[in-house]
């Protein structure tokens, strides 16, 4: 494990260095795909959350640019505004954080909230899920995520 991956980032520094906000994308989007079929379950037809997914994948693997993929990031929070079911909504801006934090590790932040946004009467499916995100947070993000703003 090199010396980079130990150290805890700084909580007020919102875009961080290439190869830390590489290791919050992995985790933002392990977060995002258990929170897509939320989306898909109300719009299977929009593949906008799952096309900014990929395009973080596409990313990590050096194929396309930090601007592409904010784009697929917007195009996320469009189909977010347009879902009309708050579970639906909250997925697919999970999905357009994970996007995000290609451009600025900040938005990592906002992916705990909207989770949480998306089981409106089910505490304890809110609460598994927020504990698997919690549980598998690179642990030197932790603070990061959970108290840096």
């Amino acid at each position: 494990m090199s010396a980079v991956s130990e150290v805890r980032p700084d909580d007020t520094d919102l875009k961080l260095q290439e190869e830390d906000r590489r290791e919050l994308v992995e985790w933002t989007l392990a977060c995002a795909e258990r929170m897509l079929p939320l989306f898909l379950e109300v719009h299977p037809e929009d593949a906008r959350p799952r096309a900014a997914l990929d395009a973080a994948y596409s990313w990590l693997r050096g194929e396309m640019s930090i601007e592409e993929v904010r784009g697929w990031a917007f195009a996320s929070h469009a189909a977010a505004r347009e879902a009309g079911d708050p579970t639906a909504m909250a997925a697919a801006r999970v999905c357009g954080q994970a996007a995000a934090v290609t451009h600025m590790a900040g938005h990592a932040r906002q992916v705990p909230r909207y989770t949480a946004k998306a089981f409106p009467g089910d505490n304890a499916r809110r609460d598994e899920e927020l504990a698997w995100q919690r549980q598998n947070v690179p642990a030197r993000f932790d603070h990061y995520v959970y108290e840096g703003d």
